[in-house]
């Protein structure tokens, strides 16, 4: 049963925002390795290019589809959804030893995925909120 189109997505933004806390907590608790390089998770691309695909679709169809001249060709789609990508987060000039942590920019970004996440989990929980007033007024009216 489809709660709604927006779960799904807020369901898997969470999961990833929780992926990406772990690696910017392995990021802090490695400051001070050498040549320890920090590490990110890219995954907002493939979450609004689903979210694209789920809600534009209905209003927008200007995708480009292969061309195919027998039934034998391939369909050119895949069954495996994009997923994530871990990067290396480099750029802020590594010290004598290596390292590239940077204490400020990892206290940053731990700071937005925290906002981000509890945004998720808020949304969430109105939207469960609604369906339980939905349930309980249904109860009423039998």
């Amino acid at each position: 049963m489809e709660i709604s189109k927006a779960h799904d997505f807020m369901v898997s933004a969470l999961d990833n925002r929780a992926i990406r806390q772990k690696m910017i907590s392995s990021n802090l608790s490695n400051i001070d390795t050498p040549f320890y390089r920090p590490r990110d998770i890219a995954f907002e691309k493939v979450l609004s290019d689903e979210v694209s695909k789920t809600f534009d679709n209905e209003n927008n169809n200007d995708e480009l589809y292969l061309a195919k001249t027998t039934g034998t060709h391939l369909n050119g789609e895949s069954d495996y959804p994009e997923r994530s990508t871990m990067f290396f987060r480099d750029g802020h000039g590594s010290r004598n030893d290596g390292n590239s942590v940077d204490l400020d920019v990892e206290t940053t970004e731990m700071g937005k995925n925290s906002m981000m996440f509890k945004a998720l989990t808020t949304s969430l929980r109105k939207e469960s909120n609604i369906f339980r007033a939905v349930i309980a007024g249904s109860e009423k009216i039998s």
